[in-house]
């Protein structure tokens, strides 16, 4: 399976991620012009994009809380497909408040779906908090670890996709391992120094599911904290 990757750009301009996402290289960016987009990957990833913004209930619940958060999300603006490398599916780039979709790698809408939901929990914590993503390992283990958790990466149904099942604490060990990769993939540790950030930080941001409320384990429950989400005005209101 693909990852998400979530990079920035340092003073000194050394790559943290930059490498996996070619078309953020500086002066190496590719306009793609309106006929080539018409028959790409760049318009059926718009569309998937489109659908996932306008019918997920993950992404309309991180939407709006980003919207109240007093940053809210254009679509133009604020997210970007593109060529990436082939073993990642997405990315939030912090320079720019960009998340960057893959459209070579994202062929289906659940997996739109996904990487939306993803990037945008990166960007929800970007909005809300002064998160150090390149120089604070910790702040990016912590948003690793939420973005997995509350993404629905881990969700039952995606691991039996992957053969990966049967374990005690399933759920936990899938999110650390993921958060774990994702940090190896974009930072210049070693496994164990990466392991040791992971293990300080987890208990505490697993158990932050804001915006959520909870930990969506399916489109159910994602379906009923954006609801709650919606109603929570009405329900202090009633206090």
């Amino acid at each position: 399976r693909k990852k998400c990757r979530l990079f920035t750009q340092s003073p000194s301009k050394e790559e943290y991620g930059y490498d996996l996402f070619p078309e953020r290289k500086p002066g190496e960016h590719k306009k793609t012009s309106i006929a080539e987009s018409l028959f790409t990957f760049n318009h059926k990833c718009q569309v998937m994009l489109q659908f996932a913004v306008e019918t997920s209930p993950y992404a309309k619940l991180l939407l709006s809380a980003m919207k109240s958060s007093g940053c809210k999300v254009f679509k133009d603006r604020h997210f970007s497909c593109e060529d990436c490398d082939g073993t990642v599916s997405g990315g939030f780039d912090a320079a720019s408040s960009q998340i960057v979709l893959c459209q070579n790698n994202i062929h289906q809408q659940s997996h739109m779906n996904r990487v939306v939901t993803h990037e945008l929990i990166h960007a929800f914590d970007h909005c809300r908090a002064h998160v150090d993503w390149f120089n604070n390992f910790r702040h990016l283990a912590c948003s690793e670890i939420r973005a997995a958790n509350l993404s629905g990466d881990c969700s039952f149904t995606n691991e039996v996709a992957r053969f990966n099942f049967g374990l005690k604490r399933h759920h936990q060990e899938c999110v650390r391992g993921r958060a774990l990769r994702s940090i190896l993939a974009v930072r210049k540790i070693s496994r164990a120094e990466a392991e040791k950030i992971v293990d300080e930080v987890f208990d505490s941001c697993f158990n932050d599911h804001a915006p959520f409320g909870r930990i969506p384990h399916s489109k159910r429950d994602a379906k009923f904290a954006y609801r709650d989400y919606m109603n929570r005005d009405r329900y202090y209101a009633n206090l």
